[in-house]
């Protein structure tokens, strides 16, 4: 399985960028997939989260009225549209499969992760 993140990059505090996730070597559709961020000097965690049929999604409270998760499986792509960015949402994001169909925030359960992409919000 191939995770491939791009559309990070440097953007202004309020302003807005959309990430995407392409897939391959893997039934796309069949698995959830979550999108999660690490900060320089802290630890990985869940950003936002979308059942295989997009039908559930899930946000951190951090990211909530902000941050959307979306998929179009037709594509085998996974996107987080992430509009009023703050400084503190600075960070690599990543994006990884679960191992089963639904939704959740819970790192345990995704098995496949992307490189990474770096976003980064200025004030």
């Amino acid at each position: 399985v191939q995770l491939q993140a791009c559309g990070g990059g440097l953007v202004q505090a309020g302003g807005s960028l959309r990430l995407s996730c392409a897939a391959s070597g893997r039934s796309f559709s069949y698995y959830g997939m979550g999108w999660f961020r690490q900060a320089p000097g802290k630890e990985r965690e869940s950003v936002a989260a979308i059942s295989w049929s997009g039908s559930s999604t899930y946000y951190a409270d951090s990211v909530k009225g902000r941050f959307t998760i979306s998929r179009d499986n037709a594509k085998n792509t996974v996107y987080l549209q992430m509009n009023s960015l703050k400084p503190e949402d600075t960070a690599v994001y990543y994006c990884a499969t679960n191992r089963y169909g639904g939704a959740n925030l819970d790192k345990s359960t995704y098995d496949y992760w992307g490189q990474g992409t770096l976003v980064t919000v200025s004030s």
